[in-house]
């Protein structure tokens, strides 16, 4: 499993990922949770999945901004590590419910092409809204450099081709741009870099 301890703790060092000693940081999550709230027009007790939550730590800034989050990863590692406020909001298999609102941030881009189209219409099973956030390319690399150094990063597509994918799983693309308020604001010096995505049935 490429996304183990050296992953998430020591990604920089050992040329895996950009993570470095993954931890909770209150003040950067917290606001980005608000940004999504607001973003989302999200409400106290909406249901939200994070669908690629590595440690849940937006799911634990959602939860403490009253929203009933819960996450899902591949990770075993990740989710292991999860604070123990939220480590029974978080797992390894999708709850058998379904949410208001389904969140894929930084995450879809770690795929196939062919699973992305097949994750998306597992998702439409669980939620009739979706929102997605992704790094964008020319289909060759990535338009934030920085970007190339995660080894896992697989898809290298512009927004109209994340914006095909959400429409062929069943979902009415409502929203394709390249900013959402503050989300990614670190990343303003390339304003085509990165692509945010809300479907809808």
């Amino acid at each position: 499993m490429i996304y183990d301890e050296d992953y998430y703790e020591r990604g920089v060092e050992t040329g895996k990922s950009l993570y470095s000693n993954f931890r909770w940081m209150p003040e950067l999550t917290i606001p980005l949770a608000h940004e999504i709230i607001k973003a989302l027009g999200l409400k106290e007790g909406d249901s939200v999945l994070d669908f690629g939550c590595a440690k849940g730590y937006l799911v634990k800034a959602l939860r403490l901004l009253k929203i009933d989050a819960s996450g899902f990863d591949i990770s075993e590692y990740a989710i292991s590590q999860a604070d123990s406020d939220v480590k029974r909001h978080v797992a390894n298999t999708i709850p058998d419910k379904r949410f208001d609102f389904i969140i894929c941030k930084d995450v879809l881009e770690h795929m196939s092409a062919h699973l992305v189209g097949e994750t998306l219409k597992t998702l439409a099973k669980h939620t009739d809204r979706v929102f997605i956030v992704v790094p964008l390319g020319d289909g060759e690399k990535y338009l934030v450099p920085s970007y190339e150094l995660d080894i896992t990063h697989v898809i290298r597509e512009p927004l109209s081709w994340w914006e095909s994918e959400v429409s062929k799983a069943g979902f009415e693309c409502i929203q394709a741009r390249y900013e959402c308020g503050h989300l990614k604001g670190n990343y303003k010096q390339y304003p085509n870099g990165n692509g945010f995505l809300v479907g809808t049935k």
